[in-house]
């Protein structure tokens, strides 16, 4: 990709080129912006990032894929309870994404669970069939599982599923480097995403052991490091620096 200027933002955009991508969470027209301005390759929107992220508001989207060029990618989570989603929630959720694919969004960050903690793949396949057209990310529900390496496998058996947003399953990222590699060994066409916990102290410690191709960031670009705060510009760019290097 080429390089360009913006006016959407106090930092100057710059496209990085196609090396390790970073993916952070915004939750407010401003987030997206700096997130763009600043050199991000890609957007997770959500509300309630106190939750863990949940699906945004039909204003919420519309503002931030007509306010940014870099691909947006909407959380359908209509609930923070847990992951299992009983029928009618599984309609509000298709619903979700058809508004989210209509409104222009590049992709969609969807995950259900059964009762016993395996992927519900009755359910994945009636929101996959939703989504079609957009790019899909499975998020964190993955890292329930008991065996996350055995979801990848699992999840390798859809075409439509272009990535994976996981720790590795439970505990510290520090801990979780070998299932890491472990999961990108086993996901086929799939990319995995690594998030959940990262921050300035362990980005480089987990990129060298797991080798991902993708990173994904929340609060630890935000002020205080807080869910509630804004996104600091200063935080942002060292941190795009730091994983970009």
């Amino acid at each position: 990709m080429s390089e360009k200027s913006s006016g959407k933002g106090k930092c100057a955009l710059t496209i990085p080129g196609d090396g390790v991508k970073i993916e952070l969470i915004a939750s407010a027209i401003e987030d997206a912006k700096k997130i763009e301005a600043c050199g991000g390759d890609r957007i997770e929107l959500v509300s309630a990032l106190s939750e863990g992220g949940l699906t945004p508001s039909y204003g919420l989207m519309k503002s931030v894929i007509e306010s940014v060029n870099i691909p947006v990618n909407v959380i359908i989570r209509p609930h923070s309870q847990s992951f299992v989603y009983r029928e009618e929630e599984i309609e509000m959720m298709k619903q979700d994404i058809r508004m989210a694919k209509e409104l222009g969004a590049n992709g969609v960050v969807i995950g259900a669970l059964n009762e016993q903690n395996q992927i519900c793949e009755l359910s994945l396949n009636r929101l996959l069939e939703a989504a079609k057209g957009l790019e899909v990310t499975f998020h964190r529900a993955i890292d329930e599982l008991e065996h996350p390496v055995e979801g990848v496998k699992i999840l390798s058996n859809y075409k439509s599923i272009n990535r994976i947003l996981t720790s590795g399953g439970k505990g510290s990222l520090s801990n979780n480097k070998e299932i890491i590699r472990n999961m990108i060994l086993h996901s086929d066409h799939i990319k995995i995403l690594v998030g959940g916990g990262l921050n300035f102290e362990n980005v480089t410690e987990i990129m060298q052991g797991t080798n991902a191709p993708e990173y994904h960031f929340g609060t630890a670009v935000r002020v205080e490091r807080s869910p509630f705060k804004n996104i600091s510009e200063d935080l942002l760019k060292k941190l795009i620096k730091l994983v970009k290097k």
